[in-house]
């Protein structure tokens, strides 16, 4: 019985494997097809498009600020010069407990207005709303509430104020691309069913900034940061993208995406509670539309429209992906009725299938792999000239894969214009699947044992180390990218 057991469990791994690699050869096709499609419209095209339409949506940019006051002035000015024809900029104060609303207030001339505070999703209280006295300063709005303990509460009082028909969720420590509002604007001009739009984002640990700009965009040399830069590439360029060709991409990043209002309103806004709210929105947004039998469409574009701080240590990595552990089975519990649903059409079926069995299910998968591995090494049940053949062939595999997307970021021009940056990306492929990704797999895990056993969750704020600062860009001018645009200082979570 043990060892048919053993052949079972051995058999089913392999068939799982085949698979997972099957999805991913899926993914990168998918992938470089849409992608090359959207390439096909220039910046100055899509910037003339959608200065022509005949309707210009306009936007809000939502942006919850909790003790910001060493970057928030800096971080608004930022915003407040974003290029777009019509949008907003709404600052959510989340009860902050320095001096980030009392700078915001005293630089930007802010006073208390008389507003009709309507709470159509749920948030902390609402205490006040501020805008400017001066004119220079007439798109922004600040929102002053008590704390409600996560982004998403901030976000949707951010909802509760803003009267257009889309925003922006970015986070206080993102720097985004001048021209961002016009990449992820324009899909919704050619196709009016998109209910949400993911801009491509990237680390800006080891980049400069001048002046409130990137001037020197490169790859960390620290290697948690530079793990993680592969690890976002891989994401955005591969599994995004290739999802959004057939419509089943399963969110939109909380650091940068633009979004239907009403459609996230008439679903319910963000979920306080949740600690994956990108894709619990992603989620309850494609089932209301199923509900309703209204149509959508979720993309990704191959525009890299946000530069984000990610974790610089172990211990800040390992928060993180504890929380993003937590959240992935809090939303695959709460939405599991959706799980293999033919009603909610690439969501039940394709989206809520492949997130439970390849990112859901595979630590737990490694796990145990890993156990048996050790028991049967013990007992000398290992055809060890079969498990290093078998090794060998996933690490090549993993390592083509990552490889195939340092290329492909760096034939599009996403992020960097020296090759030595991407051979830094490279050395990183080769080595992530013997050091990073084996504690990514245990901090998922210890993040599904902290919800099975409602272990109390606090939201902690990430400890910023922040970009290097020029006093003068290298070469005496602002350095140009193929694809890249010059990013604006923007604000952080």
């Amino acid at each position: 019985m043990w060892e048919f057991l053993l052949y079972f469990f051995g058999y089913t791994i392999l068939a799982y494997s085949m698979l997972l690699i099957a999805t991913y050869v899926m993914l990168l096709v998918f992938a470089y097809r849409y992608s090359m499609g959207y390439k096909r419209w220039s910046d100055d095209y899509i910037r003339n498009m959608v200065q022509s339409a005949p309707y210009v949506p306009s936007i809000s940019i939502v942006a919850p600020a909790y003790n910001e006051e060493k970057t928030i002035v800096d971080n608004v000015r930022s915003l407040l010069n974003m290029d777009y024809p019509k949008f907003e900029v709404c600052i959510v104060n989340d009860g902050s407990k320095d001096k980030t609303l009392e700078l915001l207030i005293n630089t930007f001339e802010l006073v208390e207005v008389p507003f009709d505070y309507v709470q159509k999703v749920h948030s902390a209280p609402f205490k006040r709303l501020l805008r400017s006295t001066n004119p220079e300063y007439a798109k922004l709005v600040v929102v002053d509430k008590v704390n409600g303990g996560t982004k998403a509460d901030a976000v949707n009082a951010g909802l509760n104020v803003i009267s257009t028909p889309y925003f922006i969720n970015t986070d206080v420590d993102c720097i985004l691309s001048k021209d961002a509002m016009y990449q992820c604007i324009f899909p919704v001009i050619m196709d009016e069913t998109i209910i949400a739009v993911s801009g491509t984002m990237s680390m800006s640990n080891g980049s400069t900034l001048h002046d409130g700009k990137l001037v020197d965009i490169r790859p960390s040399s620290r290697p948690v940061p530079l793990f993680q830069d592969l690890e976002y590439k891989r994401s955005f360029l591969v599994g995004k993208m290739g999802w959004s060709k057939i419509n089943a991409m399963n969110n939109v990043s909380g650091g940068y995406g633009l979004f239907s209002t009403e459609v996230v309103i008439n679903a319910g806004g963000y979920s306080s509670s949740s600690f994956a709210e990108d894709m619990d929105m992603i989620t309850r947004m494609i089932a209301f539309c199923c509900d309703f039998k209204r149509k959508y469409r979720v993309v990704q574009i191959p525009h890299t429209c946000c530069w984000t701080e990610g974790p610089s240590t172990l211990h800040m990595l390992y928060r993180q992906r504890t929380r993003w552990g937590r959240g992935l089975i809090q939303t695959m519990w709460e939405h599991r009725r959706l799980l293999f649903n033919p009603k909610y059409k690439r969501l039940g079926l394709i989206t809520m299938s492949y997130t439970f069995l390849f990112e859901f299910l595979a630590p737990i998968i490694e796990f145990f792999g890993t156990i048996m591995i050790v028991y049967l090494a013990f007992t000398g049940g290992v055809n060890w000239s079969t498990f290093f053949v078998t090794y060998f062939a996933i690490y090549v595999f993993s390592f083509m894969l990552s490889a195939f997307v340092v290329f492909y970021d760096y034939l599009l021009g996403c992020s960097y214009t020296s090759v030595r940056s991407y051979l830094k990306l490279l050395l990183a492929a080769a080595l992530e699947p013997i050091v990073y990704h084996p504690i990514i797999v245990v901090c998922s895990l210890v993040g599904y044992f902290k919800y099975i056993t409602r272990q109390k969750a606090v939201w902690v704020s990430m400890e910023r180390t922040g970009v290097k600062h020029a006093t003068v860009p290298a070469g005496g001018s602002q350095p140009t990218q193929q694809s890249a645009p010059q990013p604006n200082a923007n604000q952080s979570n």
